[in-house]
């Protein structure tokens, strides 16, 4: 992986202190090294109560954890309460991927990544979410500004991460970190409809924890 030259990131307000909500190492490892390149002082919040199963969930947390550690980044693990995001999509599904359902999950998500910004003194939140190309930006982007809104002072940095070569360089450090390589978006809902797209096309279902980037055919994180 070639050195990457970098133009200095500024933050909604010039604040250097940022809570990063990471949905997994995949995404957020160009977003933190984006950051780190341009000294943000920032905090990691894993909040993905979405994930399942277990496993899985416990999968992406550990390579985020292990990448934090890596850079010497401050990691909060939030509490993994499915119960009540399993409530909150009740009767959603048989929604479509990146419907209702999936608003509701970043609002979920987004809600408590405010929340926590707003009691440890954090002026921005963002992110790593939008990174990924099975997303849609506005979509997330609208949550995060909708939660951020519930408290005076604080900011969602709407930062396009896929540009500048965000994107490609997503994929160059999984390779180069060997990052798990999640298959689905997360839920329960997307491992079920990306099994079913899996049998049409004569394909055998996920295998979770078998498949790691720079380790084979490589696709973009979910």
């Amino acid at each position: 992986m070639l050195p990457i030259e970098r133009k200095e990131l500024i933050p909604p307000g010039g604040h250097k202190k940022v809570l990063l909500h990471s949905c997994c190492a995949p995404c957020s490892g160009e977003v933190m090294e984006a950051m780190l390149a341009s000294g943000i002082d920032y905090t990691i919040f894993f909040y993905n109560p979405n994930i399942h199963p277990e496993r899985e969930y416990l999968l992406r947390k550990e390579e985020n954890v292990r990448f934090a550690e890596k850079h010497g980044v401050a990691f909060v693990d939030a509490d993994y309460d499915k119960d009540n995001w399993f409530a909150r999509a009740k009767g959603m599904e048989w929604e479509p991927e990146r419907g209702i359902r999936c608003t509701m999950c970043f609002d979920m998500r987004f809600e408590r990544t405010a929340l926590y910004a707003h009691e440890h003194g954090f002026p921005v939140m963002t992110s790593s979410l939008g990174i990924s190309r099975w997303k849609n930006m506005s979509q997330i982007n609208d949550c995060g500004k909708r939660a951020a809104g519930r408290y005076e002072g604080l900011s969602y940095w709407d930062f396009n991460w896929r540009k500048g070569g965000g994107a490609a360089r997503m994929i160059e450090i999984s390779k180069r970190e060997e990052f798990y390589q999640q298959e689905y978006c997360g839920c329960v809902y997307s491992l079920r409809d990306t099994n079913q797209h899996r049998r049409n096309q004569g394909r055998e279902p996920i295998e979770l924890g078998v498949k790691f980037y720079g380790q084979g055919d490589d696709q973009d994180a979910g």
